[in-house]
Parts: structure tokens; sequence; C-alpha cells
């Protein structure tokens, strides 16, 4: 596997704020040349505060993710690293969600992680190396009723970023996904608080932290997995 002999260059998409935002910041300080993609003008704002390049679209549009791509290739020459940040589907009683809801869920949380998989794993694959890291949720693990179709759209994720890892691990490509619980760019909820043992939301320079280890070479031997940080919130083994 090769290593770059420039400051290596990562996608950030849903960056605009939030986690999105903070796996930016941790990244530009780790040295990475960035490409910052949001749906909202701000992410202008905060690309020019990180000296990093932005475009403007969204994730559930092929042609927007393409673009991304593209504008990265032509400003850096390659892509080392990929973040797919998420966006949060609609929700509401189990049998009450429309398929419309599902079918555009589905576009948003899980196909634009593979359409972005499709769009970057040949020029990965081209170099010998690159890591792709999916923000997801520790709901993927424990579903919550009350956001049943980001719950399941997650477990969805998990499997996907296992079955990519399989694929392309030869290749030297890596494919992981963070699960997050509850983080302080969400209102605190004293109910929510006092599932966590930590007593505290996490946050999101903590989630971007791990974010920047595991696109990193201090991660080359963790693949597929699925990572919880969440204050030992989540109940299951």
């Amino acid at each position: 596997m090769s290593t770059p002999t420039h400051p290596p260059v990562a996608i950030v998409t849903a960056a605009g704020r939030g986690i999105g935002a903070g796996i930016a910041r941790e990244l530009a300080d780790a040295g990475y040349r960035l490409t910052l993609f949001s749906q909202g003008p701000g992410i202008h704002d905060l690309a020019a505060e990180l000296g990093a390049g932005a475009v403007q679209g969204s994730l559930t549009e092929p042609d927007d993710l393409a673009r991304l791509v593209d504008v990265t290739l032509e400003q850096h020459g390659r892509i080392d690293a990929l973040v797919n940040g998420a966006g949060h589907a609609t929700n509401g009683d189990l049998l009450d969600i429309t398929d419309q809801d599902w079918h555009a869920g589905l576009d948003m949380v899980l196909l634009s992680v593979v359409r972005m998989a499709r769009l970057v794993t040949p020029h990965m694959t081209e170099a010998g190396r690159g890591a792709i890291v999916n923000l997801s949720s520790y709901t993927a693990f424990e579903p919550m009723g009350a956001i049943p179709l980001n719950s399941s759209l997650r477990a969805a994720l998990s499997s996907f970023t296992k079955l990519y890892a399989d694929r392309y691990a030869a290749a030297g490509l890596r494919m992981n996904s963070i699960l997050p619980g509850f983080v302080d760019s969400w209102p605190e909820d004293p109910d929510f608080l006092a599932r966590i043992p930590a007593g505290r939301y996490a946050t999101t320079a903590e989630i971007g932290k791990l974010a920047a280890f595991l696109v990193s070479d201090n991660a080359t031997y963790i693949n597929g997995e699925s990572i919880r940080i969440d204050g030992s919130a989540a109940r299951s083994l």
C-alpha cells in the first residue's frame, strides 16, 4: 500500500453543522485538504474558516454527488478519505410511516453512501489505498421506537459497511461506521440524559476525533466495523 507524499485529501458530506462540521474541523487540524458538502449555503462559511473547498448540493441527488467528487479531483488530483455525513429521515409511529417516507429515507441514509462509494472507489483502488467512514447511530444496534425508520436504515448501513470491507480490503480500502449516541449538537433532553452512564452528551469534537483516527494510518487494520461512541448508553453487547 503506497503512502501519499502530500497532505491527504478528504471529502466530508453533510458538513454544514453539528457532527459533520465537528468532523471537518478535526480533519483540518490533522492536516487534511478538504472538500466540504452540504445543502445549506453556510457550508461556504465553514470552508472559508478551514481553508477548504465547498460544494453545495443534496445527498439525495446523484448529480450533486458526482459534481462533488469531480470538483475534489480537479482541485486535488486524488481522494484519500471520505466521511459520509448523515441526514435524518422522517419518522413517526411504526406503521404510519408512508412508503414515500421509507423511500426518501433509504435515499438519504443508505443510498447516499452507496453512491459515494461507487464514485470514489475506482480512484482509491487505483491509488491502492483509501478510507471511508460513515456517520450512523447507535440505534443501528439498539433500535428506538421513536425513530423506527432511522433505526432500520442504520442497521442496513452497518451491513453494507461490512460487505464493502469484505469486498475491497484486498485492494487497500477500508470502510467503517461510527455509531454516536446523544451528541451536544442537539438540545439536551433530561430523559435521554438519564440513559447515559457518563452523565453527559458527547461533543461533536469527540465524534470528529474518532472519525479522524479511523481514516488515518493509525487504523489500517480496523475495517468493516460499526463502532459505538455513546458513553455506554447502549445496553446490548
